[in-house]
């Protein structure tokens, strides 16, 4: 079976299986398995490469820690009590962290340690780093590697606040520099080496790319993400903020590859400490890409949109029809800066997609109780390179259920027969009980934050990933917004 033909649902089943497991058990646990290349003969050379590497930096002066690539289960953590919520996750969305041992010295404390005291939300001194050597994805609609702030400590407040806001642009699958996009040239971004070293300081990270080369590695694979320090508290004490690295995958074309591949990711991560310190050489804040192609011509579907919306509720016109209101949900201009200024939870967010939302509604368990969802299929637009809608509880933003742009293709056109543009809307149909309609997604409950109870509100949430052409979102101003309509 191809993952990306399928709904969204066979990847929460998935991600269960994975967070059956202790927190961290997916990450590598020896040397040889966390190589970047699959046969024994490259893993060899390939550990080979890293211990030549580790020297290097040894050599430089610095203290190399190695930790773990991990699945992060975030409806699990939430139902082991470690989380508020669940930060909005897209359930078609298999999340890997880093998981970091402390830094030398470090008095600062984490919220998500797994038993090897190794934590997800991490301390880092401005002088230090965080280096990922290992292979991208296997074929999938999307990748992406970002650094975020988790807790944010506010010194004239006293105390520290939940954030979880991205510091800056992502490295994804049409910037990322691999051994198949060398310096971020076109290519096969897809199951490839690569290296990225996250820093605030430029001669840190100067010097890890030195000791990168000197141990084989070419500098054209070798990624830099900076860490904007001077909106940030860093340092290892009690009163500075924790990081976090997220590792975003969606759709793998081959299934069991991309099970594989979460499992037990093939790459090292390493802490890198100077043993001295030095002379501070940070980085400026970053420049973003700006959104927007100037291409507002999906807006030119809003007649066909209306007509779909009339044959929506013609359809059902034996039942008490509700339009929700369909709003953005998380601004776009960089989410992190906004979380960080204001002290507010911005839930993890990435300015590769947009975000809307639908006012919450209560989903009973009534045949004649259901949500239609409608709009414009935006990859077919070429306003994404993926889109999708997912069923969230409203109170604790638990993600539970999706289905993605490829399986909503022509699903419109039944409602609008002999209409050209038909192709490019799509209708769906949100139930308790699908009852086999082929076109409808089924939402559980009883199963904790896995599902949604009946009593519990709902919202349906909507994504619009990397806008072709681009390297990033589309703009709000040149998209239409998804709609959905509650029956009864």
């Amino acid at each position: 079976m191809i993952l990306n033909k399928i709904s969204c649902l066979h990847l929460i089943v998935l991600c269960c299986a994975i967070s059956a497991f202790p927190i961290g058990i997916a990450a590598s646990e020896s040397e040889s398995s966390n190589s970047p290349l699959p046969d024994q003969e490259s893993t060899d050379i390939a550990n080979s490469t890293i211990s030549t590497f580790r020297a290097a930096l040894e050599q430089d002066g610095f203290m190399v820690q190695e930790g773990d690539i991990g699945f992060f289960d975030v409806i699990g953590f939430y139902d082991e009590g470690l989380v508020q919520n669940c930060f909005g996750n897209n359930p078609a969305t298999p999340y890997l962290v880093f998981w970091l041992p402390p830094g030398p010295g470090q008095t600062g404390r984490s919220l998500l340690v797994n038993p090897k005291g190794f934590a997800a939300d991490w301390h880092l001194r401005p002088d230090e780093a965080v280096v990922y050597i290992g292979r991208t994805p296997p074929e999938c609609s999307y990748f992406s590697y970002r650094s975020y702030v988790f807790e944010k400590f506010y010194p004239d407040e006293g105390e520290y606040k939940h954030v979880f806001g991205d510091l800056g642009d992502t490295l994804n699958l049409k910037t990322i520099k691999t051994e198949g996009t060398p310096d971020g040239e076109e290519g096969d971004p897809f199951n490839q080496t690569t290296i990225i070293i996250s820093t605030a300081d430029q001669g840190i990270n100067e010097r890890i790319r030195n000791a990168s080369e000197s141990a084989g590695y070419p500098a054209s694979i070798i990624n830099t993400d900076v860490i904007p320090s001077s909106i940030l508290n860093m340092g290892l004490d009690n009163r500075s903020d924790t990081l976090a690295f997220v590792i975003r995958l969606n759709f793998f074309k081959d299934e069991l590859a991309g099970t594989a591949y979460v499992n037990d990711p093939p790459g090292t991560v390493l802490r890198i400490t100077p043993m001295q310190p030095t002379e501070p050489y940070l980085y400026k804040m970053p420049e973003l890409s700006v959104r927007g192609s100037g291409n507002a011509s999906e807006l030119d579907l809003m007649p066909t949109l209306n007509e779909l919306r009339k044959a929506i509720l013609d359809r059902y016109s034996s039942l008490n029809a509700t339009e929700l209101e369909t709003h953005v949900w998380l601004y776009t201009p960089p989410l992190g800066w906004d979380g960080i200024q204001r002290g507010v939870m911005v839930l993890g967010p990435n300015r590769d997609t947009t975000y809307l939302n639908t006012t919450p509604f209560i989903l009973g368990n009534n045949s004649n109780e259901f949500i239609i969802v409608y709009g414009v299929n935006h990859a077919a637009t070429g306003k994404a390179t993926y889109s999708n809608f997912a069923l969230y509880g409203a109170d604790i933003l638990n993600g539970v259920g999706c289905v993605n742009s490829q399986n909503l293709s022509g699903t419109a056109e039944e409602y609008l027969p002999g209409n050209p543009m038909g192709s490019y809307l799509y209708v769906w149909k949100v139930a308790r009980n699908c009852t086999g309609d082929p076109h409808c997604l089924e939402i559980p409950s009883g199963v904790k934050a896995y599902g949604i109870d009946l009593d519990q509100p709902a919202t349906v949430g909507f994504r619009a990933y990397l806008e072709k052409n681009m390297t990033i979102g589309p703009s709000y101003d040149e998209i239409l917004y998804d709609r959905a309509i509650k029956f009864a």
